[in-house]
C-alpha cells in the first residue's frame, strides 16, 4: 500500500441491526463471516506499514445501534493508531433511526468524522416492503442531526427494491439531494443468496432488477447528483469473490456497473445533441480523454448504437480538450 490515504474497511456484519432487511446478507456481501472484535481491529491496523495514512471504516452493520460497550471498545482499539497518524479519520455506517445527538457527540470524541446513513429509499411503502423498519422521516431527521454535529454526511440509496419503480427511485434521489449530503452511494438491488428477497424472487413475487434496469435508471439519477455537486462515491456493490462466485443469484450485480452507467449517460447526451441538431454529413463526438472509453462503450456498443440511429453521420469518437462529462458534436 502506498503512503496515500485509503479506506480500510472493518466489517461488522449485521451488528446492531434489529431486523433482517429482505435484501440483506452482509456475510455474503462483505465476505466476512465473523463480526469484528477489538482483536480484529488491532490485527488489521498492525499489518499496515508505518507510512500508511488510512481512513478506517466500520461497514456492514448499524454501528450506532450495537451494544455501547462494544462500540466504545472498537473505537478505543483504533485510538493508538489515530494518535500515531496511521489512521487519519474514522467513518461508520448505520441506520437512520439509530442516531441521536448523544451518540453523535460520542462518535466525534472518538475520532469519527463521517457517518453514512442507509436511507435506501424515501418511499415509506418501499421501506416497509423491504423490511427496513424505519421511515423516510427518520432519514431526514438523522441527516439533519449529522450535519448539525459537524460530521460529514453520506447517504446510501438503492434502486429496484420491492414495490419501487424508476419514478420512485428518481424521486428518492431528488429527496436525498434536498438533504444536502456530502456524498452518496447508489446500490442497485442484487438478489443475494439466503435472503428473503431470494425467496420472493424464486416464487415470482419479486421481479429481478436487472443490470440493464439499473443502468437505465441510474443514468437518469447520476446527472441529478452531479448537477447538485454531490459526489457519487460508489455505484454498485463492491465486487467480491463471494458475490462473483454465485452469492449474487440475480439482479444488478456487475463488477463495472459504475462504468456502464457513466457510458450510458454519455450516450444519452450524445443522442440528445444529435436529435436536436442532426448532422448533415460525417461528424465526430468529442469527449475528454477520461471519457473516451466510456463514450465508445463496452465492445463499442455506444458507437454501434448511435451509428445505427444516425447512419448519415458516420460517427466517430475522439478525445478533445473538453470538460469531463461533456459531449460535443463536430462536423468532419
Amino acid at each position: 500500500m502506498s503512503a496515500r490515504r485509503r479506506i480500510l474497511p472493518i466489517f461488522v456484519p449485521h451488528a446492531g441491526c434489529p431486523n433482517d432487511c429482505v435484501f440483506c446478507n452482509q456475510k455474503r456481501i462483505s465476505g466476512s463471516l465473523l463480526p469484528a472484535s477489538t482483536e480484529t481491529v488491532r490485527s488489521r491496523l498492525s499489518e499496515l506499514p508505518e507510512d500508511a495514512h488510512c481512513e478506517l471504516a466500520f461497514y456492514g452493520g448499524s454501528f450506532t445501534a450495537i451494544d455501547p460497550v462494544l462500540r466504545e471498545e472498537l473505537l478505543a482499539a483504533v485510538r493508538p493508531f489515530l494518535e500515531r497518524g496511521t489512521v487519519e479519520r474514522i467513518r461508520v455506517s448505520t441506520r437512520p433511526d439509530a442516531v441521536d445527538r448523544e451518540v453523535l457527540e460520542s462518535l466525534r470524541s472518538a475520532g469519527v468524522m463521517t457517518v453514512e446513513l442507509g436511507a435506501q429509499s424515501m418511499s415509506d411503502r418501499v421501506l416497509r416492503l423491504s423490511g427496513r423498519g424505519h421511515t423516510s422521516a427518520d432519514t431526514a431527521r438523522a441527516a439533519a442531526l449529522v450535519k448539525e454535529a459537524g460530521l460529514t454526511l453520506v447517504l446510501q440509496m438503492m434502486t429496484g427494491l420491492p414495490g419501487s419503480d424508476p419514478a420512485a427511485d428518481i424521486d428518492t434521489a431528488r429527496k436525498l439531494i434536498a438533504l444536502r449530503p456530502d456524498g452518496v452511494r447508489i446500490y442497485p438491488t442484487v438478489v443475494v443468496r439466503d435472503t428473503a428477497l431470494e425467496t420472493l424472487w424464486r416464487s415470482g413475487r419479486y421481479r429481478e432488477h436487472t443490470v440493464e434496469d439499473a443502468v437505465e435508471v441510474c443514468a437518469k439519477i447520476l446527472p441529478l447528483f452531479e448537477a447538485a455537486s454531490i459526489p457519487v462515491i460508489r455505484l454498485g456493490l463492491n465486487p467480491t469473490d463471494e458475490l462473483s462466485g454465485g452469492a449474487a443469484a440475480a439482479g444488478a450485480y456487475h463488477p463495472a456497473l459504475g462504468e456502464l452507467v457513466r457510458s450510458r449517460v454519455l450516450r444519452e447526451r450524445a443522442e440528445r445533441l444529435l436529435l436536436r441538431d442532426p448532422p448533415k454529413g460525417p461528424a465526430a463526438l468529442e469527449v475528454s480523454r477520461r471519457d473516451y472509453s466510456a463514450m465508445i462503450g463496452r465492445r463499442r456498443e455506444n458507437v454501434l448504437w448511435l451509428r445505427e440511429r444516425f447512419p448519415e453521420a458516420g460517427l466517430r469518437v475522439r478525445s478533445a480538450d473538453v470538460p469531463d462529462g461533456t459531449v460535443r458534436v463536430v462536423p468532419l
